[in-house]
């Protein structure tokens, strides 16, 4: 399965995955707490993707936008 996520990195409120209110442009809104510093923003929706769906972080991958706030993850079930 592919979903477009945006995401926003150093979120106070914690870490979150809720649907969008723009499903034409992206498909989850991502909260996450890390700031995007070498990779620790990527690394932490990885994490909860994973739990979110209940795969294992194996399988799910950012397949573009890794410097982007707007991704396209890939997620193997």
């Amino acid at each position: 399965m592919n979903v477009t996520v945006w995401v926003k990195p150093g979120a106070r409120s914690g870490a979150s995955v809720t649907a969008s209110e723009h499903p034409e442009q992206y498909d989850l809104i991502v909260r996450v707490p890390e700031r995007p510093v070498e990779g620790a923003a990527n690394d932490a929706v990885v994490r909860l993707l994973a739990d979110h769906f209940g795969v294992r972080r194996a399988d799910v991958a950012v397949v573009s936008g890794h410097t982007s706030r707007l991704k396209r993850i890939r997620i193997d079930e």
